[in-house]
């Protein structure tokens, strides 16, 4: 026979399992919460520790000669930044009256990959300086936001030095997009093409890690929508629809920042690297060629 005091006991220890197996819960879960919230410390730490691998990506030590490259008629050349750094360009002179193109390429790109490209685009006479950043194919020193742009400077100097009556016409490819917009808003220049660019690279890294504080903790950030309010210069953007590195809506943005006159180009079908396979030389060559006399 139950006594009253039988059942109470009974009550109790019913609580007491109830008690320590919500505990067990509850301490289980803070557990997980501390191992949540360790690990992703720790990815902030490596994503900020590593974030200039994400965004300068030279490939492997490789320094073609042009000609080896596929471009015979250009010529090497090694200039000096204002900081000290030794940066390679190979260019090709404009002839007579035709106007120097300097290009930017993108980050994970060296001045030889795109030589096919510089060797047609300077076919009908066309100038090309086709700078390499520091830390790119022979370059000294690191890359950096502030970096490149003192070899975007460097690079200008050489070109209106070198070439005084010619016009500059700025190209930059993807990276190379926000070195183009940084010089255009500090010089005159005669024309500007942006091909897959960006509004920022800040912005680019926004949507690749959208749970992590970029905007705090990014520190080249080559902000375009802020800079391109300073160029006035005719503005050619071509962008591929189907670009999966820099979106086309990143391009899409900027251009509506940009000020008149201005053109955008789109390539259905064209992804980030291709663009040439869908005619964007000759759509630069024909914006270059306006207005020659």
């Amino acid at each position: 026979m139950r006594t009253p005091a039988m059942n109470s006991s009974r009550v109790v220890a019913s609580y007491d399992r109830k008690w320590a197996g919500a505990m067990t819960v509850l301490i289980a879960l803070r557990w997980i919460a501390m191992l949540a919230l360790g690990s992703y410390v720790a990815l902030v730490a490596i994503l900020f520790l590593a974030q200039r691998w994400f965004v300068f990506v030279p490939p492997r030590s490789i320094h073609p000669s042009p000609a080896a490259a596929g471009w015979p008629e250009a010529e090497e050349a090694v200039i000096k930044t204002a900081d000290g750094e030794r940066v390679i360009v190979w260019q090709a002179p404009p002839r007579g009256d035709k106007p120097v193109v300097i290009y930017f390429h993108g980050n994970g790109e060296i001045v030889a990959s795109r030589a096919p490209r510089h060797r047609q685009l300077s076919a009908d006479g066309t100038g090309v300086i086709a700078l390499s950043y520091r830390g790119y194919m022979g370059s000294t020193g690191s890359p950096s936001e502030e970096g490149l742009l003192r070899d975007a400077e460097a690079a200008w100097l050489f070109a209106t030095s070198r070439y005084p009556s010619s016009p500059v016409v700025l190209w930059g490819h993807s990276l190379g997009s926000g070195v183009a917009v940084a010089l255009a808003a500090r010089h005159p220049v005669a024309k500007v093409i942006l091909e897959a660019p960006f509004s920022s690279t800040v912005d680019v890294a926004a949507l690749r890690f959208p749970i992590i504080p970029v905007r705090w903790l990014m520190l080249d950030q080559f902000r375009s929508d802020q800079r391109i309010d300073a160029v006035r210069a005719p503005l050619l953007v071509m962008h591929g629809e189907e670009d999966f590195v820099i979106p086309i809506r990143l391009g899409e943005h900027l251009f509506k920042l940009a000020h008149e006159p201005k053109r955008f180009v789109r390539f259905p079908g064209g992804n980030h690297i291709d663009l040439d396979d869908f005619g964007a030389i000759a759509v630069a060559q024909r914006f270059i060629a306006e207005g020659e006399h």
